[in-house]
């Protein structure tokens, strides 16, 4: 995770995301290089607009649901129930007030 948040901090600074710039990040950040991870990281993120989806990222996280607010309007429309009293615990109640 170190590795993407590096990557995140030197796009953020307008630097470019190589090999030798997040090693030097991750190494700041006082964790350890993983050579493989970082190779990894810098090939996915070939061709990559990072900025593009950072704001497509931004645009799903603000999106309503869609279900969650429908169910609620239907649990606000049902009435509770009234529940009958069975004749045997209408006298019980006259006893204890």
């Amino acid at each position: 995770m170190e590795y993407m948040y590096g990557a995140l901090l030197l796009h953020k600074l307008g630097k470019e995301i190589n090999e030798e710039n997040l090693k030097k990040v991750v190494v700041a950040a006082g964790s350890e290089i993983d050579e493989n991870k970082i190779k990894s990281l810098i090939a996915s993120l070939k061709g990559v607009d990072i900025a593009k989806e950072l704001e497509n990222a931004s645009l799903v996280s603000a999106a309503p649901a869609t279900g969650s607010t429908e169910a609620k309007e239907e649990k606000k429309q049902e009435k509770p129930k009234e529940e009958k009293k069975a004749p045997a615990a209408e006298g019980l109640s006259a006893l204890f007030g």
